[in-house]
């Protein structure tokens, strides 16, 4: 099994992901995450990603390639990282987990510099998403998403309408990290 990258969003930490590691270790998975710094939206997401990248540099040879997964924020700080800084010659299948991919209006509460990145119409959303599907189109990926969602608006701002995306009916943002359905999803997507 390829080995599965963690990704967190903001003000959160590796230890987000704790339900789901011991999930997938216990799937038989060697299970990584690292911690962003800093986490509360004020570097540039591309420096974020370039942190991405060193960790994934420094752990993995490319072979045998990663899984990729990004939640919230992290979904976007691991599009630029495949898109933008090579690392899609290193993954073998993605998954966005509640990801503003196309924004959220919930970024115009702060002006701090990673969260104007997730605005709506951002020009940091307007550069990967300009050639995302061509970037994307031999990389299998999975995009997980609730309606409920209020930490992105609209919910449906993570989807992006050509690869494999399920909409999940999770109360509350953060719970797409604890939800049994989202494990089963991502599960089933890995094989």
């Amino acid at each position: 099994m390829n080995p599965l990258v963690l990704v967190h969003g903001i003000i959160d930490s590796s230890h987000v992901f704790e339900e789901m590691s011991d999930y997938f270790q216990n799937q038989g998975y060697e299970v990584y995450s690292l911690d962003l710094l800093p986490n509360y939206g004020i570097e540039d997401l591309r420096v974020l990603a370039q942190q991405l990248k060193i960790y994934i540099d420094q752990n993995f040879s490319s072979t045998p390639k990663i899984n990729l997964i990004g939640f919230s924020m992290g979904g976007l700080i691991t599009r630029y990282y495949l898109q933008r800084l090579g690392g899609l010659k290193k993954v073998e299948k993605y998954i966005s987990i509640s990801a503003p991919n196309n924004g959220t209006k919930m970024a115009h509460i702060l002006p701090l510099k990673g969260i104007t990145q997730m605005r709506p119409d951002s020009d940091f959303l307007k550069d990967l998403n300009s050639d995302v599907k061509a970037q994307f189109s031999k990389l299998k990926t999975l995009i997980l998403w609730t309606p409920f969602d209020l930490m992105i608006i609209p919910a449906n701002s993570s989807c992006l309408g050509f690869c494999q995306e399920k909409e999940v009916d999770v109360l509350y943002h953060k719970w797409m990290l604890s939800d049994q359905r989202v494990f089963k999803e991502i599960k089933n997507f890995l094989g």
